[in-house]
């Protein structure tokens, strides 16, 4: 049986100090590593767990922003359709207006044709004002069907269970389309054609009028779609600077929770260097006080 090695109290002392200045300088060095005073459970389980609750709302409601932001550019791709129909809108008015103070027939039915190619541009426009799959100004075939894509867009991390807070945003309606397309006043689905333009008489000075009267018509549609997109889109540009104001908010609480102090921990690694070093000291003279001791045998 080997025999037991017996320490004085001086120097279990100084070795149980040490031990605890080693395993502080470890845990601060942790810290100065990564940055976290609370790196696990183990170190402060009420703020690990309150801090990783902030961070995993921070997480969901940056999805929630990215669709706000996703939104916002759906809206901005039809205000940009509607600006460009209204663009187009105002050439086929010039057309018309020129059409109506020309004598010659011939002049009236070519116009015509400008006219019927510019308004087919219309339809290829609300086609193409689409942003990630949704288009709020497509035409769509189906007469039961509300018109153009519905555009839901959610507030909060809420389910669906739950009281969820969204803006729904409606698409262009069929009659707004029609309207648009001059549907209402010209025959249905038609459009002007150059022999009514290019009649005699009142017939062209009718068929030209009734254009003129679609197009003014199809003028105060778009620019209230476009004023109604544009609230919308304001609405949602502020529900995602105030999620991404709150998202600051619940990281920084986080961060309060659980961040090391850089300049603290710095120091304080500093200071147990020295309280090592010091401990180291000590027991050197512990020891020397024990062989001190020997010599006199």
């Amino acid at each position: 049986m080997a025999a037991e090695i017996t320490l004085t109290t001086a120097t279990r002392t100084n070795l149980l100090s040490l031990q605890n200045t080693t395993s502080l300088i470890g845990r601060t060095q942790e810290r100065l590593a990564t940055g976290l005073k609370v790196n696990s459970a183990i170190d402060d389980a009420l703020a690990f767990f309150k801090a990783r609750n902030l961070n995993s709302r921070a997480s969901d409601l940056q999805t929630i922003k990215d669709g706000v932001s996703d939104g916002i550019n759906v809206i901005k791709a039809g205000i940009q359709g509607l600006e460009s129909i209204e663009s187009i809108l105002k050439q086929m008015k010039a057309l018309a207006q020129s059409a109506i103070s020309q004598p010659e027939s011939t002049t009236r039915s070519k116009l015509a044709s400008q006219f019927n190619e510019l308004r087919s541009q219309v339809d290829n426009l609300a086609e193409d004002a689409a942003y990630n799959g949704i288009n709020l100004l497509k035409n769509s075939t189906q007469a039961f069907a509300p018109g153009a894509d519905q555009l839901t867009v959610k507030f909060n991390e809420r389910t669906e269970t739950q009281a969820v807070n969204q803006l729904v945003i409606s698409g262009l309606r069929i009659a707004d389309f029609n309207t648009i397309m001059g549907r209402s006043a010209l025959a249905t689905g038609a459009l002007p054609s150059s022999n009514v333009w290019g009649q005699s008489g009142t017939g062209a000075i009718r068929g030209i009028t009734a254009a003129l009267r679609a197009i003014d018509s199809a003028l105060v549609t778009v620019r209230q779609n476009a004023q109604a997109l544009g609230t919308n889109s304001a609405l949602l540009q502020i529900r995602a600077d105030f999620t991404t104001r709150i998202i600051n908010t619940l990281k920084g609480g986080a961060a309060e929770l659980v961040n090391a102090d850089m300049n603290e921990e710095s120091a304080n690694l500093l200071s147990l260097q020295t309280r090592q070093q010091l401990g180291t000291i000590s027991l050197s003279i512990a020891q020397k006080s024990e062989e001190a001791i020997l010599r006199l045998f």
